[in-house]
C-alpha cells in the first residue's frame, strides 16, 4: 500500500435514474475507492446476484455500439472500468447487500453451504465485470450465532480472494472491506479482533445518529457529545485492537429533517419532504433557500433552520468537512468514506428535474474538502486484468 488517505464514495446503481448521476460524474481524482452499491443476494441460496442487471451491465452510454457483439459488457460496470483504465490510483469494490438486503444475511451467515455459494458467486462477479474486491454491508447481526457466522464468511471470502489472486497469478491483493455500525447495540455484538484479521479496512457508518425515530431532533453525523457519535464508535474499535490507518470515517452527503423544532435537543413533530425521500435531502440541495446554517465547534456538527418553517435540517457544512478532514489527519485515520456521490455538490445535472429539495445550492463538493483537509490521498495501482470475465470485451481489457 503507498502512503495516503483512503477517500471512499458510494456509486448507486439507482443513481443513474432520477439523479441523472451516471459513472461519467464520479470525481475520481478526488477517490481512492468506489463501493458499487449494491449486489443483493438470496437468503435461500446464498447465492450474490445484481440488483439491477439494466443498470449494472446493459445501460449503453454515450460510445457503446449496438453493432459490435451484444454479449459484451455494457452498463455502469463498462464504463467503471474504462474509468478503472484512465486513473490507475481507482479501484472499484461491489458492496453486497445494504440496508433493504441485509435480513438476507442472517440465514445466509449461520449456513456453511449457503457461505460457500455466496463466496464463489461474489468472487466470480469480481471477475466477470472486473473489480479491485468485495465490500459486506450487513445491517446487521443480532446475534451470536449471526456475528460468528459473519466472521466465517468473512474469512472465506478473504481465503478466496487469495486463492483467485494465485489462480491469475497475479501478484495483487484484492480487498475485503465491510460497512460498519456506529451505534453500540450494534457493533458490541461483532467479533472484532476476528473479523480484523480478514479485513483490509472498516467502513464505519458515522451518520443517521439521529433521525424520524428519536424523540428530539439532533446532529446525525456529531464526532463528539450527543447519545452516540463518531469519536466513541472510532475509539472504540480502536480499543478492541483495529489499527488506526484500517478505520475509515463515513461522512453524510445528505442532511436528515425535523418539522416543528426550535432546533437541536428540542422536540419536533414530523420531518420535511426530502429530496427523494420524506426527511432526507442531499447535500448539493442545502442549505435550502430561506434557512440560515449554525456551527457546534464541540460536537463538530452543523445545521440549517428555516424560523418561517420550523425546519432543522442536520448535515455537514463545508466548515464541518474542513474539521472531519482535519480530524481524521489528527487522529491518524485512514481516510474518509462518503455516503453517497450523487448528493454532492460539483457536478452540473441540467436534466435533473427541479423543485424543492432538488434545486442545486452553490457551494463546493464535500469529498474534495475532506480529500484536501486529511493529507494525500494513496495511489497504488488498481488491478485490469482480467482473462476470467464471462464478457468477451473485459477479457480484452476493452481495448
Amino acid at each position: 500500500m503507498s502512503g495516503g488517505k483512503f477517500s471512499v464514495g458510494y456509486f448507486v446503481n439507482w443513481g443513474i435514474y432520477g439523479r441523472k448521476f451516471p459513472p461519467s460524474l464520479i470525481p475520481a481524482d478526488d477517490l481512492t475507492h468506489i463501493l458499487y452499491a449494491f449486489a443483493d443476494l438470496s437468503p435461500d441460496s446464498g447465492e450474490v446476484k445484481l440488483s439491477d442487471a439494466w443498470s449494472d451491465k446493459d445501460i449503453h452510454y454515450p460510445g457503446d455500439s449496438w453493432n459490435e457483439d451484444q454479449s459484451n459488457l455494457y452498463g455502469n460496470f463498462k464504463a467503471i472500468y474504462n474509468l478503472k483504465k484512465q486513473k490507475r490510483h481507482l479501484k472499484v469494490l461491489i458492496s453486497i447487500g445494504g440496508w433493504t438486503y441485509s435480513p438476507k444475511f442472517h440465514p445466509v451467515v449461520i449456513d456453511p453451504v449457503k457461505r460457500a455459494k455466496f463466496v464463489e458467486s461474489s468472487v466470480q462477479i469480481l471477475e466477470d465485470y472486473g473489480l479491485d474486491g468485495l465490500d459486506v454491508d450487513y445491517e446487521y447481526p443480532s446475534d451470536d450465532a449471526q456475528a460468528r457466522g459473519y466472521v466465517d464468511l468473512l474469512r472465506e471470502l478473504r481465503q478466496a480472494l487469495d486463492a483467485h489472486a494465485a489462480k491469475k497469478h497475479a501478484n495483487y491483493r484484492f480487498l475485503l472491506t465491510i460497512a460498519a455500525p456506529c451505534g453500540p447495540q450494534n457493533y458490541q455484538k461483532l467479533h472484532v479482533k476476528a473479523m480484523d484479521e480478514q479485513l483490509d479496512f472498516w467502513n464505519l457508518m458515522a451518520y443517521d445518529f439521529s433521525g424520524s425515530w428519536d424523540p428530539v431532533a439532533n446532529h446525525q453525523a456529531n464526532i463528539y457529545n450527543g447519545p452516540v457519535s463518531g469519536a466513541e464508535a472510532v475509539h472504540w474499535y480502536i480499543n478492541q485492537g483495529v489499527a488506526r490507518h484500517k478505520i475509515i470515517l463515513g461522512i453524510p452527503l445528505y442532511g436528515r429533517s425535523f418539522m416543528n423544532t426550535q432546533g437541536p435537543g428540542t422536540a419536533f413533530s414530523g420531518v420535511g419532504q426530502g429530496s427523494w425521500e420524506q426527511g432526507v435531502y442531499d447535500y448539493r440541495a442545502l442549505p435550502l433557500p430561506g434557512s440560515n446554517v449554525s456551527h457546534d465547534s464541540q460536537s463538530l456538527a452543523s445545521w440549517s433552520y428555516n424560523p418561517d418553517t420550523k425546519e432543522m435540517i442536520s448535515f455537514d457544512s463545508e466548515e464541518v468537512a474542513k474539521w472531519k478532514g482535519a480530524w481524521i489527519h489528527q487522529e491518524g485515520l485512514g481516510g474518509s468514506m462518503f455516503w453517497e456521490l450523487s448528493g454532492d455538490k460539483g457536478s452540473d445535472r441540467p436534466e435533473m428535474e427541479k423543485g424543492h429539495g432538488k434545486d442545486a445550492q452553490p457551494g463546493t463538493s464535500l469529498v474534495r474538502i475532506v480529500k484536501d483537509h486529511m493529507g494525500g490521498i494513496s495511489n497504488s495501482d488498481n488491478w485490469l486484468s482480467y482473462e476470467g470475465s464471462r464478457f468477451p470485451n473485459l477479457r480484452n481489457g476493452m481495448n
